[in-house]
């Protein structure tokens, strides 16, 4: 296991990862940590807590729009008509429901930080 300071809304945080995938966990802080400041600039949110879940908002809602491209790209090229498989939809939700509780959990920790 490797480990890597990362840096997000000028907070450090310490994170466990593969050997290798340091680099990686870099670059996705950092566009993260982008993501904040500019949501952050905006005066959007009143408060840390906030302002990570609309970040994780925003994230979550780039991440389903990659996603229907690629499905619609793919169903163009193959001429398929169906709709998203349920079980790819169902294990989508889990991944974004995982994330918000984890972000909750991050801005419940920030909060008693602050």
């Amino acid at each position: 296991m490797a480990e890597v300071n990362i840096s997000i809304n000028g907070r450090n945080y310490d994170i466990a990862c593969d050997r290798g995938q340091e680099g990686r966990i870099i670059d996705l802080a950092a566009y993260i940590d982008q993501k904040v400041k500019e949501i952050a600039s905006s005066g959007a949110a009143f408060n840390d807590s906030h302002l990570l879940v609309l970040t994780s908002l925003i994230l979550a809602d780039e991440l389903f729009e990659v996603k229907n491209s690629d499905l619609a790209q793919t169903t163009m090229i193959s001429g398929e008509t169906a709709p998203v498989n349920e079980e790819e939809q169902a294990e989508l939700v889990n991944v974004i429901e995982n994330l918000a509780k984890k972000i909750n959990g991050i801005a419940t920790k920030i909060e008693k930080a602050a």
